[in-house]
């Protein structure tokens, strides 16, 4: 909402710059469409930017936080052959691939 307490709509311009940031093409009733949905997105951050959250302290996250990262054991492996065998080309006993740099 505008200082007036109007509802603010994205004008088409600002939805077209939007579209075109994240590199969508979109119809003119997309436009249409996700133009409404994302100023009915904004008015709710905007009531959100309202409240009073000076009590409120910093938080990272809500949920507990653990180790989620498994403990390493050595374990048997695949063969060289397993691994290669759908390989689209290996060398040497190697995954052969393009060069990408110079």
């Amino acid at each position: 909402m505008d200082k007036h307490g109007q509802k603010t709509k994205l004008s088409r311009v600002e939805v077209e710059h939007i579209a075109e940031l994240a590199k969508l093409s979109l119809t003119d009733e997309e436009k249409e469409r996700f133009g409404e949905q994302l100023s009915a997105i904004l008015e709710y951050a905007e009531v959100l930017q309202r409240l009073d959250t000076e009590a409120i302290p910093p938080t990272a996250t809500v949920l507990p936080l653990r180790n989620v990262m498994a403990a390493d054991e050595v374990r048997p492996s695949f063969s060289r052959d397993d691994v290669l065998a759908n390989a689209p080309e290996a060398e040497n006993g190697c995954f052969k691939v393009r060069a990408i740099l110079e």
